[in-house]
Parts: C-alpha cells; structure tokens; sequence
C-alpha cells in the first residue's frame, strides 16, 4: 500500500511541476466560409409592375430571395445592402454573417422603392465589406456580390466600369440579375454571370441559378481554376485580373492599400510587445510559485495518509 501512495505521490508532483510550464492551448478551427452580399435596387422604378404581371418589381424581387434563401445552408453568410428605399435609410437590412431565416425575412420585408440608383457606390460598400470579412477569415472562403437591378447607374461620373475591374481582380466574384431590361445592363460584359428576368419565374430561376453556384469555386483556386473562372471575361477584364492577382488586397475598392508603417512607429511597437511580454514573464513567474506551493501541501498530505496506512 505505501509503495503505491509513494508511486501515486510522485507522479502527482511531477504533475504538478511541468504544469506550469505548459501555456494553454486555444486555438480557433478553420471553418471554409460562403460569403455573399446581395445588393438590391430600391430605387423609384423598382415600383412599376414587371412584364405582363401587377406584381411590383421591388415585391417579385422580396419574394424571389426569400424562397431561394431558405434553401441555402445555414452556415453561409448573408448580407442585404439596399440602396434608394424611400422609407428607410438603412443600408445594411441585414449586416453580412450567418443566415437566420426569421431575421432575414423581416429585413427583406422592410423596403419600399424610392429614389435614384447610385449603383456603383453600393457595389463598393458591398465589396468593401467582403475584403474586411475576407482579412478576418485569412481568405479561407467565397466571397460573391451579387447584384440585383432594374436599370444603369445614374452616378455622374459613373464609377461602376472601375469599380467592377477592381472588385474582380480581389477575387470576388460578381453577379448581375437584370430585372425587366429593355437590353441588357452594362455589367453584362463586365462581370462573371449575367442573367435577365422578365418575370417572377425566371428572376426566381436566376437567383436560384446564382445560389446554387455559392460554394461551387473556392477563391483559393490557383493555376487553371483561376483560368477557368476567368475564361468568361472580357480579354481586357480578363488581363486586368491577372495582371493585379499579385497584388490583390483587402484594401477598399479604388483606394491605394495603405503604406507600411514608418520605423518609428514599428519601434514604438515593439517597445510595447517587449513590456507586454516582461508582464507576461512576472505572470508566469507567480503562476509557478503557486504551483509548488500546492504541490508540497499535496505531497505533504500524501505523506501523512501513508503514515497512517502503516
């Protein structure tokens, strides 16, 4: 019996001892992540009827994401970017992250049709938002803006054409609904997929067409993924991506990426890690200090225990 209590107590105190020594081990799971920003026109003419129907625009489109929504995965990411509504001035109805259905209907539900199309400013606000979810996840994702509308850009200047090139060469891909278009959008040409809807059956299809592609490409894709993902392209779209993957950052859509910090900055820096981690060390030292006082009370217990086992 003594034998096993002194076995028992040695292993405890060697346990005891390394512990300390051991720092904690957290650590976040990758988890591949679908991200998509739906852009949707609320602007005045999204009011008029669709082809042959007395559905409004605005409500074949409401209805259209809500029944397609509910048949994507709850892990992918949601965001709805309205821009005109004439009776709110919320932007984000739904702010990019994990879809729940109950929340999204109601978001979905808010907008009524109201003033212009600044279209390209929202497609960067919409792309802006995926390159900061794309830097919080390491690129490990998709990342897709997709773009419903019923007319062209009424910003002057325009600033889609730009825009456009420089949302795809980040890796993001684009796609366009146009709604009830006597010909097709501008972004036809410009974007990986173009769908027309003239009516609430095939503006259903089309987005159905566009969620059931979310996940499909991985934007990790290199060599002739890449490729093929821009085979579609215009030759001119198609050179400027390529030519600026190398340089592809989550930077904002037509912004420069920001200069790296000046020295005296990064020694500002790295006096600070340096106290961090002197802290850190007097935090580790008092942590093994109490560690070896709770081994001797233990070891001291054990001790007695076999003394009275004798």
């Amino acid at each position: 019996m003594k034998n096993i209590i002194r076995k028992l107590a040695v292993a405890i105190c060697m346990l005891l001892i390394l512990a300390p020594f051991f720092q904690p081990w957290s650590y976040a799971e990758d988890v591949y992540t679908d991200n998509v920003v739906i852009v949707l026109d609320c602007s005045g003419s999204m009011r008029e009827p669709m082809y042959n129907t007395d559905i409004m625009k605005l409500n074949a489109a409401k209805s259209a994401l809500k029944d397609v929504l509910k048949q994507v995965q709850e892990t992918t990411h949601i965001g709805l970017l309205q821009f005109s509504a004439g009776n709110t001035s919320k932007e984000w109805l739904y702010p990019l992250g994990v879809k729940k259905d109950v929340e999204f209907m109601n978001a979905i539900d808010t907008p009524k049709p109201g003033g212009n199309t600044p279209l390209g400013k929202y497609m960067k606000i919409g792309a802006d938002r995926l390159l900061q979810e794309r830097e919080k996840q390491h690129g490990y994702g998709s990342y897709r803006l997709l773009v419903v509308t019923d007319g062209e850009s009424t910003e002057s200047p325009c600033p889609v054409d730009s825009y456009t090139q420089d949302i795809i060469s980040r890796g993001i891909i684009i796609d366009a609904v146009g709604i009830n278009m006597d010909r097709a959008h501008t972004l036809a040409t410009k974007v990986h997929s173009y769908r027309s809807a003239n009516n609430p059956g095939s503006l259903k299809k089309a987005l159905a067409e566009v969620f059931a592609e979310v996940g499909s490409v991985k934007n990790d894709a290199t060599g002739k993924e890449v490729f093929e993902l821009i085979a579609p392209l215009p030759s001119e779209v198609a050179a400027a991506m390529l030519q600026a993957l190398s340089a592809s950052g989550n930077h904002p859509v037509g912004e420069k990426p920001k200069p790296k910090q000046e020295p005296q900055a990064q020694a500002g820096q790295d006096a600070q890690q340096v106290q961090s981690g002197a802290t850190a060390s007097q935090d580790h030292s008092a942590a093994l200090l109490m560690w070896v006082i709770i081994g001797v009370v233990v070891i001291a217990l054990l001790a007695l225990l076999a003394k009275l086992t004798e």
